[in-house]
């Protein structure tokens, strides 16, 4: 059965990782790691609780469909799927004398766009280990509420993309919620 979805999707160009049998869950996509790169960051935190006991850092994925169709007309399209991979920072290693590095994957958050199937049109799925299949977050989750209100383009973080946030700018969509956040930065 595995074999038949796999070439439905390839026959539609659509990331199998949107199919699930569970509505609730996501496999992670297998090939996420060979998606176009889009950013990495370090200890980046949308929360304004204390600072973690630890640093991360963060690597994101977008499948090539989806970054192709971007760079044309500064969007997302239909069954857009973003990963991102948070891992542990470490600072002593072999030859290391200051920085940090990256370590094992803590858990994997994926974005999803499917218009049908989730209301607004996107969905959060994360994996426990960057392993196990994606568990969706409820719709009440404030992941959706922060990106709905401050994200660039279409409720994803553009604005920590910057290959493709001039796209955005050229192309005019960026967010009316985005613009306003900008405008009122120091």
């Amino acid at each position: 059965m595995k074999h038949i979805g796999k070439v439905f999707c390839a026959l539609l160009l659509i990331p199998c990782a949107v199919l699930a049998q569970d509505a609730n869950k996501m496999a992670v996509p297998d090939d996420y790691r060979q998606w176009v790169f889009l950013t990495s960051s370090l200890d980046l935190n949308y929360s304004t609780t204390a600072a973690p006991s630890h640093h991360m850092l963060d690597n994101v994925f977008v499948n090539p469909e989806a970054y192709k169709a971007f760079l044309k007309t500064g969007t997302w399209p239909d069954k857009t799927v973003l990963v991102k991979e948070n891992r542990m920072a470490e600072s002593a290693g072999t030859l290391s004398k200051s920085g940090q590095f990256q370590t094992g994957v803590m858990d994997l958050e994926i974005h999803v766009k499917d218009e049908a199937r989730f209301p607004g049109k996107w969905a959060f799925f994360v994996s426990s280990d960057g392993k196990a299949a994606g568990t969706l977050m409820p719709q009440s989750a404030s992941c959706y509420s922060c990106h709905q209100d401050h994200a660039a383009v279409d409720t994803t973080f553009v604005q920590f993309y910057p290959t493709l946030l001039g796209i955005a700018k050229d192309k005019s969509t960026l967010s009316a919620g985005y613009l306003k956040d900008s405008a009122a930065k120091p």
